[in-house]
């Protein structure tokens, strides 16, 4: 989550280990091609809603506290801890059948990348598009800010993978760089989209800080402005079947803001700032595996609702 604030000093460039896995060039296409928009075969359209245990969670997070560890306890724009961040997060996706991309930007001296993930199938008119950002400050690993919502996404897409489901709305789901300095992944992406891929993305739902400690109130993103309410009722709704509180926010302090300054929807949640924010000790003790838990179920299920919901032209 970014805490306006000035960039600490120059990144150390890690490219290599992106530049080694990426399998097609590092672009800024954004609209899927026709491979991307067949349905899988032999699937059915609305399988059940699946959820998750911990342990399809908690790994995704022992391994980003694993690379901040050994790089110097972060995983920073610039560093070579975003970058085995990114490679992590790739190889995953591209195990289980996404059409990943990789797209460069420049920050502060030193090349990030934006990880992009399509999913087969989908009216490529209307996108679904889920995100978090992956990127941590210098000063410490960000387990909790953002690798908890980081894990929420990916976790999240490997059962949309598992489950064969094949969208009515195309599902892409994408990994910021470099949110903490000011959102500037996020912000080149967006820029570099057509005002036609634009309209295209029906809304876009983001998630910073998923596993906070102490949680008794999920904060779910109203986006008025542009008048949201399809995915933000359905968090609420998930929320309030379950007796969850929620609090209503406003779109800004995370990557929605990119998007809501362009005029796409947004919605989402946090489950809050936690006491370790932008500190060494943002790390695995700071995230609460059972917070976790709800937070990617509950993006799962709302997931589900809107991927299978007829797109409203």
């Amino acid at each position: 989550m970014t805490i306006r604030r000035g960039f600490t000093g120059p990144a150390v460039a890690a490219l290599a280990v992106i530049l080694s896995l990426s399998s097609a060039p590092a672009d800024a296409r954004t609209r899927p091609t026709a491979a991307d928009a067949q349905t899988p075969a032999a699937v059915p359209r609305s399988p059940a809603v699946p959820t998750v245990t911990e342990q399809q969670v908690m790994p995704h997070l022992r391994a980003l506290q694993r690379i901040a560890d050994r790089n110097g306890g972060t995983r920073a724009h610039g560093t070579k801890g975003y970058a085995e961040s990114v490679a992590y997060v790739k190889r995953a996706l591209d195990r289980a059948g996404f059409r990943t991309r990789l797209v460069p930007f420049t920050y502060a001296g030193a090349t990030g990348h934006n990880l992009i993930a399509d999913w087969p199938g989908g009216d490529p008119d209307h996108v679904l598009l889920t995100g978090a950002h992956l990127d941590s400050v210098p000063e410490g690993p960000g387990i909790n800010d953002n690798g908890s919502g980081s894990a929420t996404v990916l976790a999240a897409a490997l059962q949309v993978a598992e489950s064969g489901l094949a969208p009515q709305r195309h599902l892409r789901f994408a990994w910021w760089g470099a949110e903490e300095p000011g959102l500037i992944g996020s912000a080149d992406y967006v820029k570099k989209l057509s005002a036609a891929d634009r309209r295209r993305i029906d809304v876009y739902l983001n998630f910073d800080q998923t596993g906070s400690r102490n949680t008794d109130t999920w904060l779910v993103v109203h986006d008025d402005e542009r008048g949201e309410t399809e995915a933000q009722q359905a968090f609420e709704a998930w929320f309030a079947e379950r007796g969850i509180p929620t609090f209503d926010i406003g779109v800004g302090g995370s990557d929605h803001e990119s998007f809501g300054n362009a005029g796409i929807p947004s919605s989402g949640f946090s489950t809050g700032i936690s006491d370790c924010i932008h500190e060494a000790c943002d790390d695995l003790a700071n995230v609460d595996p059972k917070t976790e838990k709800t937070s990617t179920d509950a993006v799962v299920a709302v997931l589900w609702k809107l991927a299978s919901a007829a797109p409203r032209h």
